[in-house]
């Protein structure tokens, strides 16, 4: 770990913001609590994803459980091919993910796009040996591994389950019911903010990969040939883009407004280009740095092969880029599986601006003649008939057809299949909708949020660290504390000041402990944007209403004396971004 990020992990630890759990009995790799600071912290980054991506854009919101039963992940795929690199070490057992070890000793940045084979073969061209014990790893097998920690749904093994590996599923499986609360009216949007279990096989880099964390996405279902996003109304956004163009050649990071990019065609998705561009200043409001951001399209062969157009948010972290969010354009096929796997409808009905007369083919199969010849299977083989006459109806001009069902073929006299085609005025037709898909971390980007607000500075000859958290994101915003602490009137006044901020609605901290220069340092260095100290002047006056008091910033240091009486309306200000400076310009604010 480098000295970035120990120093990081060790103020995380100290002031409470998160630490590896069940240290009591040893700790298990891949998983962390939340202290009081951290758990305020994710609640706030939570909440705030919530305003910008729920609320203000008139999303559904919904709670799916944690643990799903297993035809969930056969229909979306996560069974088959939710994998990674495995490799054992020889001498000491020890289980390694072997496309991180080639990234690791390499200049391949992207070793999970080669293959399993590819990256067996790296192991020993690269001569990697173990990170455990040293041994080496050349000639050992790669295999793939699957993700999902599985489970038993009631007693014994009566229905397997598995924990979610992604929030988004939990979306999907209730589309039939969710799209009667949004009228059957598309486009609309479900977020969900939960938690997500991966069995990673090793874990590492504190917060960045863990076994369990907490996921913020958004399912926007749209019908793709009516839905447009509004464009307009991120024009004008920079956005700093990695294109795959720029990655394959000797480009770099360029910025373009979302109008732009869109125009070049950098971005394909005019749903992808919006939600960039709504992201990129909610990055900033939470406390990511953007000199150290950037979205990066994915290359071809990283994209999933249902997907148009994937760009992930990255934020740098330690000199490596990491992955924060993915935006993902995943057309129909997660809800095209669910149908298929599921047998419920997962259409929404598009009506027709005026009914249309349309030739449709049909059959009507003769079961008296299918049943005895095919059996069990004629049911099935009437289904297929019907879906060959849909997509096909050239397939009927001959004596008989053809169809396929479960891997055999079955030959229909024409005759029996009873085909026609008929003339039909629809009022409308049902279509899967498309999904487009911002998904965020939140984990990590809690973390680049602490990486990148961490500050070191002077003040008064002492060195000083802080974190310059955002004021609407800190896990306190305020301190109060008591100029001494053996001063009956002095600490009466502090606790009603205390009690009166908060039942105003503010997080606030109470400290008497240490001198007065130790307290404001404890509170600097979790990010609390000012501290109120009450002192002797405080008390000259009797009428709390009267009586003042000395607000300090995290950030300048600077102080300034005011009312009591005026704190929760000067707080308030402070919280939503105006800046001290400014605030000490009003008539009712002194600095000192």
């Amino acid at each position: 770990m480098s000295e970035e990020l120990e120093t990081v992990a060790e103020l995380a630890k100290r002031r409470g913001f998160f630490f590896r759990s069940s240290e009591a009995y040893g700790g298990v790799a891949g998983f962390f609590t939340y202290g009081p600071q951290g758990a305020a912290l994710k609640r706030n980054i939570e909440d705030a994803w919530r305003d910008r991506f729920v609320t203000r854009e008139g999303n559904m919101e919904i709670s799916a459980p944690d643990v799903m039963p297993e035809p969930v992940f056969e229909s979306s795929g996560h069974l088959d091919g939710f994998d990674d690199m495995i490799v054992e070490c020889p001498d000491c057992g020890a289980s390694h993910r072997a496309d991180h070890l080639v990234e690791d000793n390499s200049e391949y940045e992207d070793a999970e796009a080669l293959g399993v084979e590819r990256v067996a073969e790296l192991l020993g061209e690269l001569d990697v040996a173990c990170p455990a014990c040293g041994a080496s790893l050349a000639d050992e097998p790669v295999d793939d591994f699957n993700l999902m920690f599985e489970t038993a749904i009631g007693p014994g093994t009566s229905q397997p389950g598995y924990l979610r590996p992604e929030t988004a599923q939990g979306i999907f499986v209730e589309f039939p019911r969710l799209k009667e609360y949004a009228r059957g009216k598309l486009p609309f949007g479900v977020a969900q903010v939960g938690t997500a279990w991966r069995n990673e096989i090793s874990p590492r880099r504190g917060l960045i990969r863990v076994r369990e964390f907490t996921q913020a996405e958004l399912e926007q279902f749209i019908d793709p040939e009516t839905d447009e996003p509004p464009l307009d109304e991120v024009a004008d956004v920079s956005v700093p883009l990695y294109s795959a163009e720029a990655q394959s050649g000797d480009g770099g990071i360029e910025t373009y407004t979302v109008g732009e990019a869109v125009e070049a065609g950098v971005i394909e998705s005019d749903w992808i280009a919006y939600y960039l561009g709504v992201a990129r200043d909610w990055y900033a409001s939470v406390g990511i740095d953007m000199d150290r951001f950037r979205y990066r399209q994915h290359l071809a062969g990283e994209r999933a092969h249902y997907a148009a157009d994937c760009w992930d948010a990255e934020v740098e972290v330690d000199g490596e880029w990491i992955e924060a969010t993915g935006f993902a354009y995943r057309s129909d096929y997660d809800l095209s599986n669910h149908a298929a796997g599921s047998g419920e409808d997962f259409t929404v009905f598009r009506q027709y601006d005026e009914p249309r007369t349309v030739e449709r083919a049909t059959v009507d199969p003769d079961m008296a003649t299918l049943g005895p010849e095919f059996g069990g299977a004629a049911a099935d083989v009437a289904a297929a008939l019907d879906d060959l006459a849909a997509r096909d109806p050239d397939a009927f001009d001959g004596d008989a057809v053809e169809v396929e069902v479960d891997g055999e073929p079955y030959e229909v006299d024409t005759d029996v299949a009873n085909f026609s085609v008929e003339t039909v005025t629809e009022s409308g037709e049902h279509v899967t909708p498309h999904v487009v898909e911002p998904s965020f971390g939140i984990g990590r980007l809690f973390y680049a949020a602490l990486i990148h607000s961490y500050r070191e500075d002077e003040v008064d000859g002492e060195a000083r660290t802080y974190l310059d958290l955002p004021a609407e994101l800190a896990p306190t915003f305020a301190c109060v504390a008591p100029l001494v602490s053996n001063d009956e009137g002095i600490v009466e006044r502090a606790e009603e000041v205390r009690e009166r901020l908060r039942a105003a609605g503010f997080e606030v901290a109470y400290d008497e402990s240490g001198s007065i220069g130790r307290r404001y340092r404890r509170q600097d260095e979790v990010g609390t944007p000012v501290c109120v100290t009450v002192d002797h002047e405080t008390l000259e006056q009797a009428e709390y209403d009267d009586a003042t008091v000395t607000l300090r910033d995290r950030d300048t240091t600077a102080q300034a004396r005011v009312r009591a009486a005026d704190l929760p309306a000067l707080l308030t200000e402070l919280r939503a971004g105006t800046d001290f400076a400014a605030l000490s310009e009003r008539e009712d604010v002194h600095p000192l």
